[in-house]
C-alpha cells in the first residue's frame, strides 16, 4: 500500500515497476483519450519500457512484444475514445477546460488543422506533449471525417509507439549498463520529444514576422 502511495505518476519507472505492462496501456489510453490525462509521461514511457525490455530484470524486465501490443492498442483505443468524445460533446468540451496547458494544447491543435489539414495534423500531434491529449476531441469536434481520423491516427500511434519502444530497446541492447544511467536518457528523451513543439512555435514567429501589419 504504501509503494502505491508513494508512486510518482510523472515517473516512467516508478509506473513501469508499479503496474508493468497494463500501466503502458492505461496511461496511453488516458494521455490520448481523456483530458484528465494530459501530464502523463507517454514519451518517456514508451521508450523506457523499451529500454526495460532489454535490459532490466526481475519485476523490472518487460516483454518487447507485449509492451509494444500494450503500447499500440492503449493509444490507438484511447485516440478513437478522445475523439468520439469531441464528436458528441463538441467544442464546450475543450473550451470547458480550466489548466492552463490544455488551453494552449487547444491552441496548438487548431494551429496544426489550420497549417497543415487534418491528416498531417493528427500524425504531427502524436509527437507533441499535451497537444496529442487534445487534438482527439478537437478533431471530433470539428467533424472530421471518421474514416480520415481513424487512418492517420492509427498511422500517427504505430510511428510514435513502435518508434519509441523499439529506439529504447535498440539503446538498451547496443549499450550494456545503459538502465544505470535511466534518469538522464529520460530527460533527454523528454526534451527530444518538445522538440517538435519548439520547431513549430519557431516557425510561427518567423511566420508572424513576414506577415505585414493590416
Amino acid at each position: 500500500m504504501s509503494s502505491v502511495l508513494a508512486l510518482n505518476p510523472l515517473s516512467a519507472s516508478d509506473l513501469l515497476s508499479s503496474f508493468g505492462t497494463i500501466g503502458i496501456l492505461v496511461v496511453l489510453f488516458a494521455e490520448t483519450g481523456l483530458l484528465i490525462g494530459f501530464f502523463l509521461p507517454g514519451d518517456s514511457l514508451l521508450f523506457t519500457a523499451g529500454l526495460l525490455s532489454a535490459t532490466g530484470s526481475g519485476a523490472l524486465h518487460l516483454s518487447l512484444p507485449w509492451v509494444l501490443a500494450a503500447s499500440i492498442a492503449g493509444a490507438l483505443i484511447g485516440a478513437q475514445t478522445g475523439f468520439w468524445i469531441g464528436r458528441r460533446a463538441g467544442r464546450a468540451l475543450t473550451h470547458r477546460a480550466a489548466n492552463s496547458r490544455l488551453h494552449a494544447g487547444v491552441r496548438r491543435a487548431d494551429e496544426l488543422f489550420a497549417s497543415y489539414g487534418p491528416a498531417k495534423a493528427i500524425v504531427l500531434a502524436r509527437f507533441i506533449p499535451v497537444v496529442r491529449t487534445v487534438l482527439n476531441p478537437v478533431a471530433g469536434a470539428l467533424r472530421t471525417p471518421v474514416a480520415t481520423f481513424t487512418l492517420w491516427q492509427v498511422v500517427g500511434g504505430l510511428v510514435w509507439t513502435v518508434g519509441l519502444v523499439v529506439a529504447g530497446y535498440g539503446l538498451g541492447s547496443s549499450v550494456p549498463g545503459i538502465d544505470a544511467y535511466l534518469l538522464p536518457v529520460i530527460a533527454v528523451i523528454v526534451l527530444v520529444s518538445l522538440a517538435p513543439l519548439a520547431i513549430e512555435l519557431v516557425r510561427e514567429r518567423r511566420r508572424g514576422r513576414r506577415t505585414p501589419p493590416p
